[in-house]
């Protein structure tokens, strides 16, 4: 039996510790993880803090990662699950025709699917956020009630097979929900060890 794969959708100035963090857990986990992006080239992804001062968070240079796959030579039918990432990708990826092609077929098909931050742009430019609730950077309060949604302030809001969460500092009980999921709906199979 294969290993199930999780597809990351992503791009330049996506979040680092957004990224990284949930493509570690679920390499742990035992899951195939790919990352895509808009084209198959090394990604520059940035650092996202508070700073005192700052009405709003700042943004530094972060991580160097290489895109596995282009969003165009993606099947989605090959992948169990879709996690996106927050940081600046998602304001320049939700326009992107594949990248919408392949979210529509995670939630058509009700595929786990794990966004946080500002990935809920992506959801509503897809148009698949009317009559859910999900949790985003609160910033984005206005532009998730706009898709149709309920806004929730929260650090893990589960809505059916789907996990969002605000930011970075919500991780452990956003993967925590993901991973339970994943594993109800694509377990991966124990090694065998000889005894």
């Amino acid at each position: 039996m294969p290993v199930p794969k999780v597809l990351v959708l992503t791009g330049d100035a996506a979040e680092s510790l957004e990224v990284m963090y949930p493509y570690q857990r679920l390499k742990e986990e035992g899951y195939e993880v790919h990352i895509a992006a808009p084209s198959k080239k090394k990604l520059h992804f940035v650092v996202h803090d508070f700073e005192p001062g700052y009405d709003t968070y700042t943004e530094k240079p972060g991580y160097s990662w290489d895109a596995d796959i282009a969003f165009a030579d993606v099947n989605p039918s090959e992948y169990a699950a879709l996690v996106i990432p927050g940081g600046r990708a998602p304001e320049y990826i939700r326009n992107d025709s594949a990248c919408q092609k392949i979210v529509r077929h995670f939630f058509e098909n009700q595929k786990p699917v794990a966004q946080l931050c500002h990935a809920g742009l992506v959801l509503a430019a897809c148009g698949v956020l009317k009559g859910r609730r999900t949790a985003a950077y609160p910033a984005l309060e206005s532009d998730i009630k706009a898709a149709g949604a309920e806004f929730v302030n929260s650090e893990a809001v589960v809505d059916g097979t789907m996990v969002s969460a605000r930011a970075w500092p919500d991780h452990p009980a956003w993967m925590r929900e993901f991973v339970r999921i994943l594993k109800q709906k694509a377990p991966v199979r124990e090694l065998e060890t000889a005894a």
